[in-house]
């Protein structure tokens, strides 16, 4: 059997409904439901759930432009936020995973776990982790074994796994986006590009084992492999610019306001059907 088809057969083996056993133990949070059932409706023989109910609808706004979640006084007679809004998120999202994408160093791992603490009812998954725990070894070690080839066979069977589950915040692998079978995963989701300057990522990852950094000159290895992968980043729903400033939090701050203004310009259907009724002085009919 070819290394390729090896490898990929080990990992469908071993990743079979073991993927979230790879999370990390999620902050606890308690999320108040509303008792409210979702209304069942009738036509054509079949019973069917009104979108607008609450239960279908859980009635959580942009925090960003809502002044009244946003501030409160602090003792020092500031402004303080009452409530994450990472917390009012997850209840947007309804349990669309989020795909981080961007180049190594970009901080997918550190932003991904952060945010899905933050959000509280999500996991938050790394596709090189649960590679290299499902094949027993390191990416390093796969590079010079197997090659890059057989690398990318198992990175998108890793994907092909995580992408089944809801509530996930999932950081992906730098090259993963090059492929057309992954973007049709990634698709399922939101996806949030990481865009970072290579000068940043060199800074950041110093004196590296990454393979595709072994070169005589790393930087402008990164320059143009950036510049190769440049479009296919550019595809993502949510594009967030990092600084060298910017610390883990600060990022998934920016990632947050990102997704909401994101939900609020991309409302499901049913909300513009009713928001032109009402503009047209109709009443909305269930």
């Amino acid at each position: 059997m070819p290394r390729l088809s090896l490898l990929a057969s080990l990992l469908a083996a071993l990743l079979a409904g073991t993927v979230l056993s790879f999370a990390p133990a999620p902050s606890r949070y308690v999320v108040q439901r509303r008792a409210s059932k979702a209304t069942l409706l009738h036509a054509g023989g079949f019973e069917w759930e009104d979108p607008t109910s609450d239960q279908a609808d859980p009635g959580v706004e942009n925090p960003y432009k809502n002044p009244a979640l946003l501030q409160s006084a602090s003792d020092e007679g500031g402004e303080e936020l009452k409530v994450d809004p990472a917390r009012l998120l997850s209840p947007r999202l309804r349990g669309c995973n989020v795909y981080l994408v961007g180049m190594m160093g970009s901080g997918k791992s550190a932003v991904g776990d952060a945010l899905a603490r933050r959000m509280g009812t999500y996991n938050f998954l790394d596709t090189d982790v649960i590679l290299e725990r499902a094949a027993g070894t390191t990416i390093p070690a796969i590079f010079e074994t197997e090659g890059e080839e057989s690398f990318r066979e198992a990175e998108a069977q890793v994907l092909d796994s995580v992408h089944a589950h809801v509530r996930c915040v999932i950081g992906t692998g730098g090259g993963l986006v090059m492929r057309n079978q992954n973007w049709s995963k990634l698709q399922t989701g939101l996806v949030v590009y990481l865009k970072v300057d290579p000068e940043v990522i060199i800074q950041r990852v110093g004196k590296t084992d990454r393979p595709l950094l072994q070169t005589e000159n790393p930087l402008e290895t990164l320059k143009a492999l950036t510049e190769e992968r440049r479009e296919r980043y550019e595809q993502a729903d949510v594009t967030v610019e990092v600084t060298a400033e910017m610390d883990v939090q600060a990022t998934a701050d920016k990632c947050i306001r990102a997704l909401h203004d994101f939900i609020d310009d991309n409302p499901p259907a049913w909300k513009t059907q009713a928001a032109k009724a009402k503009a047209d002085g109709l009443d909305w009919v269930n």
